[in-house]
Formats: structure tokens, sequence, C-alpha cells
């Protein structure tokens, strides 16, 4: 039997000094037969240079505004068996290729994917922000946290910097859904598997994924991953979970909690039996003092606890020390974007909510 035709793409923009780490590294694979490299950006670009210099072909991708379009483009102009999805902020490991594509001989494989955690070359702060990430439990609506054990496992969804795909079903789908500003991998997956189709994860197949650094960038992209999560669940209701939008209830309460502590204590709340007895007189100063205080004790040890039993690489005492800093701000902002997609699913664009412009926190300066 031939081999199946294996294709790399990569959608880019002004992110030169990554991309050509991610070319770089896939110049090295130890897969056993040819692939090809496509990268997807505006004429001009500065990593149209870097895919010169590799060899590898450069798609303009006549003016997308978003990765989804941008990965459409290059979707209609590659003719292959297999394609694979990455970004340009990874550092594809030398088995990358070869532990996806090995996936297809199985005939009931559509797509696989696999995990993917902040690259040992990342500084200690971005270490920390993947230990929060991959926290067991505690996870703000993403999926980094959930490595399911097995050797291939059936999956609803894969992230798109680590995914691959039988050419023939992402052309029966039409690709990604166009104009989406966001979550784009989610809608496509979604799109597949109502196609009767079926997904795989393989564990082993990670993918090193450079992590915003906290805590701005890091409070911004969590932020967007709320926003354009709820909007895609607005246009796609099968795509919602319930924990989707309880965290949009977390800002709330954290402020709610606050004034309780703050207004329990003003009122000879703290001086009174603490929190973890039954003495004493329970007066609602008690309540909102210790109440809060009782709460906040039990999150604290949650987020320790999943940091603790997560699946991130990067996990020591520091990191794991201030996991529940991290994962409070990703809780606020993943919550925070989860307000904003409902008000404008209510208040303005609807249906349409979404569709446009990506939403880009990453730094290109300099690039």
């Amino acid at each position: 039997m031939a081999a199946p035709r294996v294709c790399v793409l990569i959608p880019t923009l002004s992110n030169s000094l990554q991309l050509e780490v991610v070319l770089k590294s896939l110049a090295s694979q130890d897969y056993g037969a040819d692939f090809d490299v496509v990268t997807v950006g505006p004429t001009g670009d500065s990593g149209q240079a870097v895919a010169k210099k590799y060899g590898r072909r450069w798609i303009d991708d006549a003016g997308s505004r978003n990765r989804a379009d941008a990965c459409n483009v290059g979707i209609k102009a590659i003719d292959c068996d297999i394609l694979l999805f990455t970004d340009d902020d990874v550092i594809p490991p030398r088995d990358w290729v070869g532990k996806l594509v090995r996936w297809f001989e199985r005939p009931e494989v559509a797509g696989v994917g696999g995990p993917n955690f902040a690259p040992d070359e990342d500084p200690t702060l971005a270490k920390a922000a993947d230990v929060a990430f991959t926290a067991k439990w505690v996870t703000a609506g993403t999926r980094y946290g959930k490595v399911p054990p097995g050797e291939l496992v059936e999956i609803e969804h894969n992230p798109g910097c680590n995914s691959a795909y039988r050419k023939h079903i992402l052309d029966e789908v039409g690709g990604f859904e166009p104009g989406c500003i966001g979550a784009e991998d989610v809608v496509l997956d979604e799109k597949i598997r109502a196609r009767g189709h079926r997904l795989w994860f393989d564990p082993t197949a990670v993918m090193p994924h450079r992590r915003r650094l906290p805590v701005k960038p890091y409070m911004q992209q969590l932020r967007n991953y709320g926003y354009v999560r709820t909007l895609a669940n607005g246009r796609w209701p099968n795509l919602a979970a319930w924990s989707h939008s309880a965290i949009g209830f977390f800002p709330i309460l954290a402020i709610l909690g606050i004034i309780a502590l703050i207004a329990g204590g003003l009122n000879g709340g703290a001086t009174q039996d603490p929190w973890f007895t039954i003495e004493g007189d329970w007066d609602w100063a008690r309540i909102a003092f210790h109440g809060s205080l009782g709460l906040m004790s039990a999150y604290l040890v949650l987020c320790w606890s999943g940091a603790a039993l997560g699946n991130s690489p990067h996990r020591n005492l520091f990191t794991v020390l201030v996991s529940p800093i991290l994962i409070f701000l990703a809780h606020w902002s993943y919550g925070s974007g989860v307000v904003r997609g409902w008000k404008q699913i209510r208040f303005g664009g609807g249906a349409r909510a979404g569709l446009g412009v990506q939403l880009d926190d990453k730094d290109r300066s300099g690039q």
C-alpha cells in the first residue's frame, strides 16, 4: 500500500521568529516518508521569507480576517490525503507527524490529535500558567487538562495546534466555519461529528505550545476564550455544556464573597467562633465572614489539589503553590468573557455573533 500524501498546514501572521522554530523542527521529523509543509498568511508578511528559506510553500491568505478563513484558503489549495494543523508558536517534536499519521491506518479514524503543554524553554511564569491550565477539576472551560487514559481514545474535540484529519472529510464538511473569530477548531470538530465521523486522541502525541505570560496577556487570552466559546455555543447549541455557562457567574460570586467577608468582619464576625465549629451564635456577621472564609479556603484547597493532580509536566513546588492565583485569574477572565458573549448574543449580532475579525491576543511586535 502506498504511503498517504501528508501535508502540514500552518496559518501565520507577523510571527516570523517563532515560525522559524516551527519550520526548523518540521525539517527534522523522523517520519519515514516525504510530507509537505504549507504556510498561509498575507503576501509580504515577515514569515514569507522564512518559509522561502526552508523551501516551504507560502499561500496568500486572500485577505483573511481570521484563522478559520486562512485555513480554508489552505484547505482548498492543498491536495493530500491527510492534513495536519498546527500554529506558528509551537515546537513540534521529531516524532509528531508520525505519531498522528499512523492512526489513519484505521478506517474509523476521521481525525486525531493530542495534548499540548508549555515547552521546557518557556519562562517559569509561563510554566506556572501551564500548571493552572491543566489542573484537574478547575480548568476554566479549556480542555488542556483533560488527558484521558488509553492508547487511542475517542473524543469530541482536539486542539487546533495539534490535530490531523482526512482531507476528504474536511472537504465534505466545507472546512472551518467561514468568518469564525475563535473556537474555530471546536466548531470544525462539531461539524465533522455531526456527519457521523469519529475523532480520536493520542495522549502520547504531545505538542509543546507556548503559553501567554501572566498577568495581562494570560488574562486577555482566557477572556477571549470565554467570549468566543460562548458565541460559538450560541451558533452551535450542541457545543454548549453547563460548565461553559456556570463559569460566567464566577466574577459576581467572587465580588459578593469579598463584600460579605469585609462586611461581616467590620460588624464583629471576625471575633466570633471560627467557621469550622458549630458553637456560638450564628448571626449574619458570623455567617458572612466565616462562611465566605470557609468557601475561600475550600477553593484554595481545590486549586492546590487540582494543580498537584493535573497533567502538566511543569508541576513543582513553586508552580503548584502559585496555582490558586492563576486559576482564580483564569476563572475571572474566562467568566468575564462569557458575560461579554452573553451580551453580544443578546444585544449585538444575534445568531451571527462571533463571525468577523479574529480576536488576537498574541504579541506580534518586532516580528
